[in-house]
């Protein structure tokens, strides 16, 4: 219990340390990278912290949505900026227009649901290339996107969970919630019958606002049963529920369309009202580590 409390406090000073400096422009190096595997090619850009001299640190792999850009991502929720104060290195895998028109990342074909094959393979590629020509802490590696990045993170927690110790989707889906793109429409904008998703097998952050046109707020539902914590509050101007169970967060922002929470309304598909989803989801991945040697 006593080292439980010392995570939850060193959490909430992680937080407000991010909340003090979250304006401050990001003077860490910001470059472009590639990488290829028999899966296919992809440009990557990555964060370097201003603090970064070859020591193991942190690193998150961000996830852009549909007609982002590596960039615009970054601008939009101010991560590289968090990467500074806290000390952690940011990954931002690119998707080619030549894979998909809207540069999404392709969550709803099965080829790209799979372990060893498709983005999947080319995703945990990238993370692995940054973990070793940057020296990454193995076991602090999180994963995070919006929208059809959402629905990718998803998809690689449920894939390479050895690789990922925690994971935040925001505005996403569940992994396989569609088969094809003839189906994809339909999960997205439908409400979700039946069964909740089922909960991954690593720790697991949700945002979702409650208005997304885009994105069905019912595919944010994950499986709950037993005891659960839910609370209600407001931050940044906006009202939130959050359901507290076991290795499971979920934020629901009242009046929220399809946008990260808290960011920068500078960028697209960045809503500056509402709680911050980047220090949120960055508390709640720095509760979380890999086991020794996996």
């Amino acid at each position: 219990m006593r080292t439980r409390r010392l995570l939850v406090l060193a959490s909430t000073a992680v937080t407000a340390a991010w909340l003090v400096f979250r304006r401050r422009p990001a003077p860490g190096r910001f470059t472009r990278r590639f990488y290829v595997n028999r899966a296919g090619t992809r440009f990557y850009h990555l964060y370097l912290p201003k603090l970064y001299r070859g020591q193991a640190l942190p690193l998150v792999v961000m996830l852009h949505g549909c007609k982002q850009t590596p960039e615009d991502f970054a601008a939009g929720t101010r991560m590289n900026q968090a990467a500074d104060e806290l000390g952690f290195i940011v990954v931002y895998p690119a998707q080619a227009w030549r894979a998909n028109v809207e540069r999404c990342w392709n969550w709803f074909r099965e080829r790209d649901q799979q372990r060893n094959g498709g983005e999947p393979a080319i995703i945990a590629g990238i993370t692995r290339q940054v973990i070793a020509r940057y020296n990454a802490d193995p076991r602090r590696v999180y994963i995070a996107g919006l929208s059809a990045g959402g629905s990718m993170a998803a998809i690689m927690a449920t894939t390479y969970p050895e690789l990922y110790a925690a994971v935040g989707i925001h505005s996403g889906l569940p992994y396989a919630s569609a088969r094809g793109a003839a189906t994809a429409a339909q999960a997205m904008h439908f409400k979700r019958l039946g069964a909740t998703a089922p909960r991954l097998a690593i720790p697991t952050i949700v945002f979702h606002g409650d208005r997304d046109t885009t994105v069905h707020p019912s595919n944010s539902d994950y499986s709950i049963t037993g005891e659960f914590r839910a609370e209600t509050g407001e931050a940044g101007g906006r009202s939130y529920t959050r359901t507290l169970y076991g290795r499971l967060e979920h934020w629901l922002v009242h009046g929220a369309g399809h946008a990260w929470s808290g960011g920068d309304g500078a960028a697209s598909y960045a809503d500056p009202k509402g709680p911050d989803a980047t220090g949120e989801m960055l508390r709640f991945f720095f509760l979380a580590r890999l086991p020794e040697g996996s």
